[in-house]
Parts: C-alpha cells; sequence; structure tokens
C-alpha cells in the first residue's frame, strides 16, 4: 500500500448546485456519472467518475488506443483489489497531463493512472486521488461534476447519460457471462440420482 501525499493548490472557491443544474438532466434510476477528458493529447470517452475507488485507473485496451509505449509504464508493487475483494493485474503505472474542460474554462494537472489488465465497459475510472487533488465534487442528481480551474473559475462538466447507461448495460452483461453456479450437496449427504 503506498500513500501520495499532495499539496492542495486549487483556488478556494464555493462550489454550489442549483435547480438550473438539473435543467438537462433526463429523469434516471441512479445512473453513473460518466464523462469525457483529455489526457496524452487525446479526447477519452467513457470515463467512470467513481468516489468508490482508492486509485485512478486506466485499461490496458485504452493504454493500447492512447499509442502509448510499455516502456513507459513504471512498475507497481502494490495490489489492487476489485469490489468483490478479486485482486486485479497492475501493469504498471503511467503519470499522464489530464485536462478537464467545459469549454469555457479547463484545468490541466498530471494524473497517475495505475494500468490495469482487466475487462471493464469504461476506459477509466477517475477514482478519489485526483477528485480531492482537483477540489472536484461530482453530483449523481445533477450529473455533473464541478472542479475550480486554477484561474478561479467553476468548470462544469455534465454526464454523457446515453453513454452511461450503455456502459452500464455492459458491465452487467459482462458479469452474467462470467457468473455460474455450482450446486454442492450439504457433507455427509449423497446427491440425489435421478431414475
Amino acid at each position: 500500500m503506498s500513500v501520495e501525499a499532495f499539496e492542495d493548490h486549487s483556488p478556494d472557491v464555493d462550489i454550489t448546485f442549483t435547480k438550473e443544474d438539473r435543467r438537462d438532466v433526463v429523469p434516471h434510476d441512479n445512473d453513473p456519472i460518466v464523462i469525457s477528458l483529455v489526457t496524452a493529447g487525446r479526447t477519452v470517452h467513457r470515463v467512470l467518475v467513481d468516489q468508490g475507488s482508492s486509485a485512478d485507473v486506466m485499461f490496458w485496451p485504452t493504454f493500447e488506443k492512447l499509442q502509448l509505449s510499455p516502456d513507459q509504464l513504471r512498475p507497481y508493487g502494490g495490489c489492487l483489489y476489485g469490489f468483490a475483494g478479486d485482486q486485479v493485474q497492475v501493469r504498471g503505472y503511467i503519470k499522464l497531463r489530464t485536462t478537464f474542460t467545459d469549454d469555457l474554462a479547463s484545468r490541466t494537472e498530471k494524473v497517475r493512472y495505475l494500468v490495469v489488465n482487466a475487462p471493464s465497459a469504461y476506459n477509466i475510472l477517475l477514482g478519489r486521488p485526483t477528485l480531492n487533488r482537483t477540489g472536484a465534487v461530482p453530483s449523481t442528481r445533477h450529473m455533473k461534476v464541478k472542479l475550480p480551474s486554477m484561474e478561479g473559475m467553476i468548470i462544469t462538466i455534465c454526464s454523457d447519460q446515453k453513454e452511461a447507461k450503455k456502459c452500464y448495460e455492459n458491465s452487467l452483461k459482462n458479469k452474467r457471462s462470467v457468473c455460474h453456479v455450482t450446486t454442492t450437496p450439504p457433507p455427509g449427504t449423497e446427491p440425489e440420482r435421478e431414475h
């Protein structure tokens, strides 16, 4: 386990959500926040804002599509565990300049991504390290993430609700396809045979 200290150099501005922020939100049943950002000079879609993740994660297919070289990966000695407690293979980590923008204001930060070899409906999981360092505040009710720019403006990034639904459905399909049930008799009993 590693602890990465960071200096909070975000401007001290108030971030609020209003009724206006809900105006463009399609009614939903707890959709996740899925945004786009720019990293390695390219726009990456299907970025899950995941307050439950203790790491910023990039999946191997995304790493390859960004045409990054495996030589750029630095070794990572820790373990990463999924929600169900299963260990995920970490191929290493990479620090990439990442830009958050709403076309009115932007902010660029170096983000340390753990690159993992695991199936996912998402390209990147944006976890607590970056959310905390940037002062980002996500709201699932408003389907937005707000964070301060270095000039003190508020950047408002809207969730792509159609993409969020698609990703969520794909993640459920992936789980169904690998799930199986095995029934075993209680200890000391013989399995029933069909006659």
